[in-house]
């Protein structure tokens, strides 16, 4: 994989997930700019369709 070389060129995402007390599941999608490390995007939600994501 060709590494970048500025910003914007290549992003990555990644889902975290965790649990309330409440015993319900919530998922957080993370987008990050590979080249600076800057995170673009925080989405919580307890359902995250793949509509959403797109």
């Amino acid at each position: 994989m060709v590494l970048p070389d500025r910003p914007n060129q290549r992003w990555s995402l990644d889902f975290v997930s965790d649990t309330l007390t409440c015993s319900r599941r919530f998922r957080i999608l993370c987008v990050v700019d590979d080249y600076t490390r800057e995170c673009l995007a925080l989405v919580a939600d307890t359902s995250l369709s793949g509509a959403r994501v797109a």
